[in-house]
């Protein structure tokens, strides 16, 4: 219980509330650590490193750990991991998509960093140091010239020349982290400095250069919750497609106009507005999608609000699974609303290091 207690946050979870979601992602760790989406679901990369922060926050820093050691095993001699691994079948873990996705792989840069603030383990940060390194070195290999970075690698080494703005946001996070961790063991890596201050160039300035996805809710607010985005230019997006991806007392929907509200994008749009000092409203979108909470702790993906005549359903919980994910973006929103040190310092970004702007390098990203 002491573990939790500063997990607290009136109006959204009483401490043995925040322990009974824990023991809930615990329950569906396997024995080698990794974290599926539930238990006999299919795990991918970016969101077992979700989990795994999740359990930093809550102290339960042995099965994080547990967590970033089975994605050491299973990465690519590249640096990559696939898209995802399942265990259905009698498959033990084995890849189901063989997709690497460059998002996917970037997001190891930000557990780690924020694994490391939690415990301050020099030694868990040199034994993830070549894994970060080679993780970070693949996603740069899928950068363009105009700074943005492709979704993906085929098998045969060829990737498409796109990017997807929700994804450049996070990895523009992680490589902020990445920089971080390679500044506290002083080994200077200017080529990802010069990649991070493009990538953020592109997010904030080129919106041409990514592939249309503005229904969906992530491509609205991602670009604060990785922190390209602060102060006004925040404010001002966040403020101008609100009353489309808000639904007062339900959450936020996942792509408009689908009456669909998802406990993650909910969570993750609470993180954003903490990070842009908007923490009364992102308390409001916690408390609101509290009737996802399940009576194991867990949280359903997410909810269909209007009834469907055509289709002869009522509005229920849709899909019918209780995700850890869902659940660890919920614990790092009240993580980082309750002053939690690592998790304030990830998403709040303001020790992160920065990068180099293209116009100070005078030159632009691509290798």
């Amino acid at each position: 219980m002491r573990r939790t207690e500063h997990l607290v946050l009136p109006g959204v979870l009483t401490s043995e509330q925040a322990a009974q979601t824990v023991a809930g992602i615990l329950a569906v760790q396997r024995p080698d650590g990794a974290i599926p989406w539930f238990e006999g679901g299919h795990l991918d990369p970016w969101d077992h490193v979700e989990a795994a922060m999740a359990l930093d926050a809550a102290g339960e820093h042995e099965h994080a750990e547990a967590a970033y050691t089975w994605l050491a095993r299973r990465q690519n001699p590249d640096g990559s991991w696939y898209a995802a691994y399942g265990w259905a079948d009698g498959a033990e873990g084995e890849p189901t998509d063989l997709g690497r996705e460059s998002n996917f792989c970037a997001y190891v840069a930000v557990g780690v960093w924020h694994h490391y603030l939690s415990t301050g383990d020099d030694a868990f940060l040199e034994r993830m140091w070549p894994v970060l390194y080679a993780a970070v070195e693949y996603v740069l290999e899928l950068q363009l010239p105009g700074g943005e970075i492709a979704w993906k690698r085929e098998d045969d080494g060829t990737y498409p020349q796109e990017a997807l703005l929700t994804g450049c946001s996070s990895m523009y996070q992680a490589l902020r982290c990445a920089l971080a961790v390679a500044e506290h063991r002083e080994d200077p890596q200017p080529d990802w400095e010069l990649a991070a201050g493009a990538l953020g160039h592109a997010i904030a300035h080129h919106p041409e250069r990514f592939l249309d996805k503005d229904r969906y809710s992530m491509d609205w607010y991602y670009p604060v919750l990785g922190g390209v985005l602060r102060g006004e230019a925040a404010r001002e997006r966040v403020l101008s497609r609100w009353d489309e991806f808000v639904v007062p007392g339900l959450g936020v929907r996942c792509v408009v106009p689908n009456p669909w509200v998802t406990g993650g994008e909910s969570a993750e749009l609470a993180l954003a507005l903490w990070a842009m000092g908007e923490s009364d409203r992102a308390v409001d979108i916690l408390a609101e999608i509290q009737h996802l909470r399940a009576e194991d702790g867990m949280y359903w993906t997410g909810y269909v609000f209007e009834a469907d005549a055509q289709a002869g359903t009522e509005p229920s919980v849709w899909p019918r699974e209780r995700t850890t994910w869902t659940a660890g973006a919920l614990l790092l929103a009240v993580a980082a609303l309750g002053g939690d040190e690592a998790t304030t310092a990830v998403f709040g970004g303001d020790r992160l290091p920065l990068g180099l702007a293209p116009e100070a390098a005078g030159c632009c990203a691509g290798r």
